[in-house]
Parts: C-alpha cells; sequence; structure tokens
C-alpha cells in the first residue's frame, strides 16, 4: 500500500473509533497483531483479543484525534482519550505489514496545569 492508501486505511480507522463501532475499527489489524502498552507492561496478542478487551471496557470511552503523521510503514496518532469524563492524552504508533497494523504500542499522558515559572515564554 501506498501512503495515501494507509493513510485512508487510518482516516477510517480513526472515524470509526470516534463513533465506537469497534467491527469497522478492527478492520485495520492484521491477526496477529501485536498491541503494546509500555506504561503498565502489558502486551496484547492477536486481533481478537484486542477485540474483546475494547469490547468489555468498562469505562465510557469517548475519542478525539488530534493529528495523524507517517509514511510508509510507520504511522503516528496524537489522540485523546476521555475515560468516563477523564481526557488522557496519547500516541498510537502503528507499524504495517501488507497494509495492515502488525504492532500498535500506545503511550499515555494526563494532562496537567502548567507551572507559572514558564507562563512568560508560551502561550
Amino acid at each position: 500500500m501506498d501512503n495515501q492508501e494507509i493513510r485512508a486505511a487510518l482516516d477510517n480507522h480513526w472515524k470509526a473509533t470516534v463513533a465506537l463501532d469497534i467491527d469497522k475499527a478492527h478492520e485495520i489489524y492484521h491477526d496477529d497483531v501485536i498491541v503494546e502498552f509500555p506504561q503498565s507492561d502489558e502486551r496484547i496478542s492477536g486481533e481478537r483479543n484486542l477485540y474483546e478487551l475494547r469490547a468489555h471496557y468498562p469505562a465510557k470511552l469517548s475519542f478525539k484525534v488530534l493529528r495523524v503523521r507517517g509514511e510508509g510503514n510507520l504511522w503516528i496518532s496524537e489522540i485523546i482519550i476521555t475515560y468516563d469524563g477523564r481526557p488522557v492524552n496519547a500516541v498510537s504508533i502503528m507499524e504495517f505489514r501488507d497494509g495492515k497494523v502488525a504492532r500498535e504500542t500506545y503511550y499515555f499522558g494526563d494532562p496537567f496545569e502548567p507551572p507559572e515559572w514558564r507562563s512568560q515564554w508560551v502561550e
């Protein structure tokens, strides 16, 4: 797949994710996908396990896509996931193989109030 085709697949994936359409969102994954959460040291092996984890997630979720960038087989998405009303910034790193995601790594960061001391240099 070329960059435009992968970008279109990602746009469809995130559109389905925002709409909470888990079936459509999972079309992007290889059957043997590996998804990792380094901060909790968890690994999900296989699209079926990933699907079931997401289908049984106990929190009310919403998603906002901020930016998607990449080329070739490596793509980065910056998103905000809101869990039961609490927003968390996340970065998804997707590695493609044969036009589908073979590996995805998520990093999460809670929002915080900026310190006053640097206000003169930031917007």
